[in-house]
């Protein structure tokens, strides 16, 4: 596995690198999972996987067309446990998307960046939820999740970075990352897991 071999030249990522992950996957159904994931935040994988079924329950458990989900009444959303908050944010990606032509083969011929600047212009989805989407949606593999509290307090540890302020912290996590290009997603995964004592 290269992209091993090329993270453990970081000679503390090496000490926490034990066997490797699944491959980096693509999914399908790039709008759908968006609105999948503004709907688990703030929730346990559990709760959210609860939720998921219930509005997929309310197309017979089939996937819908984003038409179909602006089409939903916010009332309907929120009955399935969605804060009005949140109902309002489906709606948002639905109609954005919808109205952008989004569509798999649009976002992948895009770069991270541009992808980036383009989903975080609809109100409720901010960066994090958008590098989420590069990295497990879009499989991209040289992404550092910044915003990613998991991965600071993961950076903070393993590379005692403790008496940083906000700004301070960034730059270094940027310095440090910027060894592990182009397998920044891979680099991302073992310090979650790590993190989580798994």
């Amino acid at each position: 596995m290269e992209h091993i071999a090329h993270l453990q030249k970081d000679k503390k990522l090496a000490q926490i690198i034990a066997e490797p992950f699944a491959e980096v996957r693509v999914r399908k159904n790039i709008p759908l999972t968006l609105i999948s994931s503004i709907m688990s935040q703030q929730l346990s994988t559990k709760v959210a996987d609860i939720i998921y079924k219930r509005f997929l329950a309310l197309y017979d458990s089939k996937e819908p067309t984003l038409q179909q989900v602006l089409d939903t009444p916010l009332e309907t959303l929120r009955s399935i446990g969605l804060s009005n908050a949140k109902t309002n944010y489906v709606h948002n990606v639905a109609r954005f998307c919808n109205e952008q032509k989004i569509t798999d083969k649009k976002i992948k011929g895009m770069s991270n960046e541009e992808i980036i600047a383009l989903l975080t212009q609809i109100k409720g989805v901010g960066q994090w939820t958008v590098e989420m989407l590069l990295m497990f949606t879009l499989g991209r593999e040289d992404l550092l999740a910044l915003d990613d509290l998991g991965i600071q307090q993961a950076m903070i540890k393993l590379y005692k970075l403790d008496k940083l302020d906000k700004k301070q912290l960034r730059e270094k996590m940027i310095k440090i990352s910027s060894k592990w290009s182009p397998y920044r997603t891979h680099a991302c995964l073992y310090l979650w897991r790590w993190k989580d004592g798994k």
